[in-house]
């Protein structure tokens, strides 16, 4: 679905990406096409660090694409990403998550909760300067998931979520507390707009007999809801601002599929029964509540202007809602729907359908791994890329190239990273062994205006090497678990014949042979082989017995008819020293097996007894 956000647009300076992987030299901090050379003084990162890179935690770029910081198990370390400067060092242990304000000027830092002595509570949300490392206001969050504080675009306001209330913060005056508060009971989720005048939309989930809501507010004014929509069958939601902060889409979502049609249940990757709302104030302050309803019962799907007392019927949306995304100018949207084979659908900001896209688009995970790059002015479609097992897909913010990455722990072979033109040309190819991030510098669409299409570009030796290179040939053996990888095999686990595993042809047909093979190593081998023996013996001794039979005379006669019967010489006494030898002989077996250990059956050991008989 980022596939949406392809602008193609001039290149003012190469772009910068850092990628993180789990080596002596773990960060790289790289420029992207056409050079792809190390940024300057940034090689030695080791000599930043008390410990060694490879145990870097985590890394994220300013919103601005301004700073680079690095959380290492001792320290979070600040850089220009521009030069790779420090600026400054949180000498903070064990941080795990970090997050920047909007302009970069504040920082907040994540660590696990941990128990204390004495009954006291663990601050382990921070927020920071950025340029000075001071601590400004610290917190107790638990949960890992949604664990940063949410700014306004011009940071003069933060906010935080606890039991029932959203606190807000003014950052001029954080050491005087709380600013004011937006108490709403059972409230479970919160988000910010973007624009330079915010909103908070807030949503709370069933309870009871009493529906879901979605209510947005004014953070100047939290008496009464400038907008709000309420709708049974929804435990959770994403909200989607557009980068203006006039249009909000909010996707919901059942933990149950009761219809039995989704097999994840509530996984956000398929969701069982969803509504997308687009809440819009249409750039006033007049808001509008627009729903696009998905039905499983394929009835027909309606957009609602309640203020308008009109009602628009749109194409039926059957099946879940899998992804949405807004246009970067804020006036556009895209939603991939349906079971599979999936749809997507184009749409302006009052959800008037614009294109359709056609059945089966391409995507990752149990799909096939391609991307397809449209052209937004005709709505024709580019190039497709083939990019399998991808787990990341990242446009450049100059919208000419695209990167896909292989990371782990998901995927923990054929990691590496991936760069394409929109045109479908690869013109980077990398693998790195288990890179676990991959990121590029972020920067302002204003630094790239629009531009008409371009062929693809020159690239240069260093990195048609690279796309050329042919994948090295993986040696395929046991496998063995990740803290004993490196390590000498204990002898335990040897084979007998572990160091003469050499492959050669014998006179045995054109198999390979191992070496020793024949070598007797194991019990079950014994066993196995005492097995062959005696079906061997047995069906030797089945011909001969067939052989003998067909030895014996058979005599013609003809009857009184003229027909011809046949029939054995062999008198009654005879027959029956035929079938005695018989026994003998099965009796010998018996006795020979037991001798030999193997347990015979009930049937048999009594046939053994009738020897004397």
């Amino acid at each position: 679905i980022s596939a949406y956000k392809s602008y193609t647009m001039t290149t003012v300076s190469p772009t910068q990406f850092t990628c993180m992987h789990r080596s002596f030299n773990n960060l790289s901090l790289v420029l992207g096409h056409p050079t792809y050379q190390t940024v300057k003084n940034f090689q030695d990162i080791d000599d930043l660090f008390i410990v060694p890179s490879g145990s870097i935690k985590t890394f994220q770029y300013s919103k601005d694409g301004g700073y680079l910081s690095m959380a290492s198990p001792e320290c979070v370390k600040i850089i220009d990403a521009e030069t790779a400067e420090p600026r400054s060092e949180i000498e903070k242990k064990n941080i795990v998550e970090i997050g920047f304000s909007p302009k970069g000027t504040y920082i907040s830092t994540w660590e696990r909760p941990v128990k204390l002595s004495d009954n006291l509570v663990h601050k382990n949300l921070i927020v920071w300067e950025t340029a000075t490392a001071q601590m400004l206001i610290q917190f107790t969050q638990k949960s890992q998931a949604n664990w940063n504080v949410q700014w306004t675009e011009d940071e003069s306001f933060f906010s935080r979520m606890v039991t029932g209330e959203v606190h807000f913060y003014d950052s001029k005056r954080i050491d005087k507390g709380i600013h004011t508060k937006l108490r709403l009971e059972n409230i479970v989720d919160f988000s910010l707009s973007p624009g330079k005048n915010p909103f908070i939309a807030v949503f709370v989930p069933e309870k009871n007999s009493a529906p879901a809501s979605v209510r947005i507010y004014s953070i100047t004014n939290f008496n009464s809801p400038l907008a709000q929509k309420t709708f049974f069958k929804a435990d959770k939601v994403r909200m989607h601002w557009n980068d203006l902060g006039t249009n909000l889409l909010v996707l919901t979502q059942t933990e149950v599929d009761k219809t039995n049609k989704s097999y994840y249940g509530g996984n956000w990757q398929s969701l069982t029964l969803n509504k997308s709302l687009l809440i819009s104030n249409g750039g006033n302050s007049t808001w509008r509540v627009l729903r696009i309803s998905l039905n499983l019962k394929q009835r027909p799907t309606y957009i609602f202007y309640p203020l308008l007392d009109t009602m628009i019927v749109l194409s039926n949306l059957d099946g879940p809602i899998h992804d949405v995304a807004w246009s970067p100018n804020s006036k556009e949207f895209i939603v991939v729907y349906g079971y599979m084979p999936a749809k997507a659908t184009l749409f302006d900001h009052r959800a008037n359908p614009i294109h359709e896209f056609g059945v089966n688009p391409p995507g990752f995970g149990n799909l096939a791994g391609t991307i397809d790059i449209w052209d937004r002015e005709n709505l024709k479609k580019i190039s497709t890329i083939e990019a399998p097992n991808s787990s990341e897909c990242f446009w450049s913010p100059d919208g000419r190239y695209i990167m896909t990455a292989t990371l782990s722990p998901r995927l923990r072979v054929d990691n590496g990273y991936k760069i394409w033109h929109y045109t479908g040309a690869l013109v980077r190819d990398e693998s790195i062994q288990e890179l676990l991030q991959i990121q590029w510098r972020p920067a302002s669409v204003e630094q790239y205006p629009m531009r008409t299409l371009s062929p693809p570009p020159k690239v240069s030796e260093d990195s048609v090497a690279f796309a050329a290179k042919p994948s090295p040939a993986k040696k395929v053996g046991a496998y063995r678990p990740p803290h004993a990888r490196g390590t000498a095999t204990p002898e335990m686990f040897k084979r007998e014949d572990e160091s003469s595993k050499r492959l050669h042809t014998q006179d045995h047909g054109n198999k390979p042979m191992i070496v020793g093979a024949s070598e007797v190593t194991t019990k079950a081998a014994v066993k196995n082989k005492k097995k062959r023996e005696a079906a061997k013996k047995k069906k030797e001794e089945a011909n001969l017995t067939s052989e003998t039979s067909t030895k014996e005379p058979i005599v013609s006669t003809i009857s009184t008819n003229g027909t011809s019967q046949g029939g054995s010489l062999l008198s009654e006494t005879d027959k029956k020293i035929r079938n005695l030898t018989k026994k003998l002989r099965q009796i010998a077996e018996l006795k020979e097996r037991q001798q030999k250990g193997d347990k015979l059956e009930l049937t048999q050991t009594s046939k053994i007894v009738t020897l004397d008989e």
